[in-house]
């Protein structure tokens, strides 16, 4: 259970055509809000608005959420982290995430199975990397070093570069019990896309039975200020339409499960459908609004405080905002979540 909970604003994917986010950051920073984060699926990447961000600000922290395992080898996220930590001063806080089949399998090509064992690998690899104690191997079965075949040329090398931290905090981004407790196991902190602060212990009290007594749970979630709750309640079901109904295969999808998982099982099922069938209007009109509210925080400021009581029950410790697009929003929320 945590009542003092920690403030971070979440960004997601940077957008070609949307406006520089650079003013709102440096407004977080000086609000004193603890980290930004960033996101990538198969647009923009993660890292690149970071190092931008962060060569405007000083303080802040700057997350992943999340970089996609599928994307890059263990040793080429490390250099990217190493990197970055160097350039903004040990800032940066390592979301990673296995991401679904479709995406792994549709964009970057290469094969999906075992999640949880390619993640504990790759993170076995990267620690080595910045640890820098001898020339990186692994005898994993998905990224083993030095490559077996090939020229027959590998040797094991060292990072060049001498990290400025040997241990960069390290969030995985996950939804099945299975793989939040790999988290609880190995990780620094948790990264939930959808929680509903009610529901958390019943959903995955067994699976951070394990965390340590500073594991982060940062969850994202959405947030808006406004006398309109009706408008701010369509908008949070637009987003879990696309997610619950596009965001996977009909006989895949990791966003579906986790919406059955918190009791709207026969409700996500229909969403999917509809959804599939072109029906999108309908599937919009299927999301309940119970669900809706329960993982946001939307309308006036009152609502929102009294909201706020469940999370601050919850063994929920940080809160990324996503929604805030102005300074005015970004102090209120400040004032009702840090007092």
């Amino acid at each position: 259970m945590s009542t003092d909970l920690r403030l971070g604003l979440n960004l997601g994917y940077w957008q070609r055509n949307a406006d520089d986010a650079t003013e709102l950051v440096q407004a977080a920073e000086r609000l004193g809000y603890e980290s930004v984060w960033t996101a990538e699926a198969y647009g923009s990447d993660a890292f690149t608005p970071l190092a931008w961000y962060g060569a405007r600000t000083s303080r802040i922290k700057l997350g992943t959420s999340v970089v996609q395992i599928s994307a890059r080898t263990p040793a080429a996220t490390a250099m990217t982290a190493m990197t970055l930590d160097h350039l903004t001063g040990g800032r940066l806080l390592l979301g990673i995430g296995a991401s679904g089949p479709q995406v792994v399998e549709g964009w970057y090509g290469v094969p999906f199975p075992r999640p949880l064992a390619r993640t504990r690998e790759y993170v076995e690899i990267m620690r080595k990397v910045w640890r820098r104690e001898e020339p990186v191997t692994s005898d994993g079965e998905h990224y083993p070093l030095p490559y077996p075949g090939g020229a027959g040329l590998g040797k094991p090398l060292k990072l060049i570069t001498r990290p400025l931290r040997r241990e960069i905090p390290l969030y995985l981004g996950a939804e099945g019990p299975r793989n939040v407790a790999l988290a609880a196991e190995i990780a620094d902190g948790w990264l939930p896309l959808f929680v509903f602060p009610e529901k958390i212990e019943q959903m995955y009290g067994p699976s951070l039975a394990g965390a340590g007594p500073d594991f982060d749970i940062a969850a994202m979630v959405m947030t808006l200020i406004t006398d309109d709750v009706r408008a701010a309640l369509d908008g949070v079901k637009m987003m879990l339409t696309l997610y619950i109904g596009g965001m996977g295969a009909k006989s895949r999808n990791f966003h579906a499960d986790i919406i059955g998982r918190m009791g709207y099982a026969e409700a996500a099922e229909e969403i999917q459908a509809l959804y599939l069938a072109g029906r999108r209007d309908e599937a919009f009109r299927a999301i309940p609004d119970e669900l809706a509210d329960g993982i946001s925080l939307v309308g006036p400021v009152g609502r929102i405080r009294e909201r706020l009581e469940p999370w601050r029950k919850s063994p929920v410790s940080n809160l990324l905002v996503m929604g805030p697009r102005d300074e005015p929003s970004l102090r209120a929320i400040r004032d009702l979540v840090l007092g």
